[in-house]
């Protein structure tokens, strides 16, 4: 990733073997992590991190002026503010994710959600803590997403800015509450936005995109347009992907490859995944059922 994140860094010269990572367009980073005995010591990061166990993590251990203290586990979290610093002993294997993000990226969210600038931000410490709802994002949205093709930036984007979120509620101390939300989009708003999706299914769509096409911060435009629409903005993009998908391939003799990119997708294996998912059959059975 472009932008040097130091946990990031320090990882990579330990036994970690990196198994993916991605730099989103809003600068936030992800990577997804293998280790097994491993000595680290973090220190004095400039940003935070966010840690959710993928897999195994019993072994893992956490120094405390006390001596080692272990509690990892699938789904726990670990939330290690900027200038934290911690020495981690890895006895076995251990799968992980983690999302990387500067104090500026949680002003900008709390800015967007409360259309004001906090004075101060003060993230918590958590260490092999439960929390169901980030343990979902995690899997159902980071995990299962491709992050380096174009038509799934929506719904990762949507996922980071629900995860901020959830921080700022939960783990950041602001007095604030967050708006309600009356209502969905005008009848004008949703035909505007409904076009340019339309028009711009062969290119990445982030929700800044789309909420910028109405005027709405991303905070408020995700829920106005699901209360609207009655779906998720990615869960509607995508849908317009396959159904413009299945359209040509009734319609024309394209390649595959051709339609997979101009319906927004990366390469043929990806469009084929999510048209299985979906219509429960390849493209090209479709195609040969006419």
């Amino acid at each position: 990733m472009s932008q040097s994140y130091q946990v990031f860094s320090n990882l990579q010269q330990h036994k970690a073997q990196l198994q993916g990572s991605a730099q989103l367009s809003n600068g936030l980073g992800l990577a997804r992590w293998y280790n097994d005995d491993d000595l680290i010591a973090l220190d004095n990061a400039d940003h935070h991190t966010l840690s959710v166990y993928l897999a195994d993590g019993f072994q893992s251990y956490f120094r405390t002026p006390d001596g080692w203290r272990n509690g990892g586990a699938p789904d726990k979290l670990c939330l290690m503010p900027k200038d934290y610093a911690s020495t981690w002993h890895i006895r076995g294997p251990l799968s992980f994710m983690h999302l990387y993000f500067t104090d500026q990226h949680l002003r900008q969210q709390a800015e967007k959600t409360w259309d004001r600038s906090p004075a101060q931000l003060t993230l918590d410490e958590r260490l092999f803590a439960d929390d169901p709802q980030i343990a979902l994002l995690y899997r159902q949205f980071l995990l299962n997403h491709n992050w380096q093709d174009p038509a799934d930036q929506l719904a990762i984007s949507s996922a980071t800015t629900l995860i901020l979120n959830h921080l700022l509620k939960h783990y950041v101390h602001l007095q604030w509450q967050a708006p309600a939300v009356r209502g969905g989009l005008s009848p004008y708003q949703l035909k505007r936005l409904m076009e340019f999706i339309d028009e711009q299914l062969d290119q990445p769509l982030l929700l800044q995109d789309l909420a910028g096409q109405v005027g709405l911060s991303e905070y408020h435009f995700a829920r106005m347009f699901k209360h609207s629409k009655g779906v998720a903005p990615h869960q509607y993009v995508m849908s317009r992907r396959l159904e413009r998908a299945k359209q040509l391939l009734r319609s024309s003799a394209l390649p595959l490859t051709e339609i997979a990119l101009q319906c927004g997708f990366s390469s043929p294996s990806h469009f084929s995944n999510r048209f299985r998912q979906v219509y429960g059959c390849s493209p090209s059975a479709l195609r040969l059922k006419g």
